[in-house]
């Protein structure tokens, strides 16, 4: 098995920002005096903009017009964003791998355009990605396939040579039915999650079994 190129999903991967969807999400129920509970955030964990929102509608049974009630949730976390930003333990030294690989890598996100565009410039890697894919690129959502399936076009390879990294069950499934080589890195909201057929489960970005699966720096990379 070898790798030609990575995918990166970015929230709760890269970034904890499951921490601040999570108060996003508590802030909108409250609104309707409503719970918000990690049981719904794990539903739309990895969904794109109104599939996440219909999720919520659908588990509260709520009233309020899709399109509104994600307009009204955008607003609150882009209020909260920059405040609350943080990168995940050990994002610095697994870029620094990615680098020393000399292998392409780029953002898979479900993410919505106008707040990666927000993240990306805190970052000091920003410039060296490949690709940025986010959720404003697809039809369909995590877990369906269609990200990780552009990703691979982007990256012009089979999506078998491709190593992914994610967080969450969905985005993990979605990358296992591209055909993606998957390595879960589940964070604190996400270790319940199911991750069948992935090839690994990494304690963290730094583990060393993650690491092993890059080529050593100055490795020829097989065309």
């Amino acid at each position: 098995m070898f790798v030609r190129g990575v995918a990166l999903d970015m929230d709760g991967l890269l970034f904890d920002t499951e921490r601040i969807y999570f108060r996003v999400g508590q802030v909108l129920m409250e609104r309707r005096g409503h719970t918000f509970t990690l049981e719904l955030q794990q539903k739309m964990m990895g969904r794109v903009g109104l599939s996440a929102i219909g999720q919520m509608i659908e588990h509260h049974s709520l009233d309020d017009d899709p399109v509104a009630l994600l307009a009204e949730s955008d607003d609150v976390y882009g209020d909260l964003l920059l405040g609350e930003l943080r990168p995940m333990p050990g994002l610095d030294a697994w870029v620094d791998r990615l680098r020393e690989s000399g292998l392409p890598f780029g953002l898979a996100t479900s993410s919505r355009r106008k707040f990666v565009d927000m993240i990306l410039p805190t970052t000091g890697w920003s410039d060296e990605l490949a690709f940025v894919l986010t959720g404003d690129d697809v039809t369909h959502g995590k877990p369906n396939p269609e990200m990780y399936l552009k990703a691979a076009e982007r990256l012009a390879m089979p999506a078998k040579q491709m190593l992914v990294l994610e967080d969450s069950g969905n985005g993990a499934a979605a990358a296992v039915s591209a055909g993606a080589v998957t390595v879960a890195v589940p964070n604190e909201h996400t270790r319940g999650h199911e991750f069948s057929g992935v090839h690994l489960v990494a304690d963290s970005l730094e583990d060393s079994r993650l690491w092993g699966l890059l080529p050593e720096p100055g490795t020829e990379i097989p065309a």
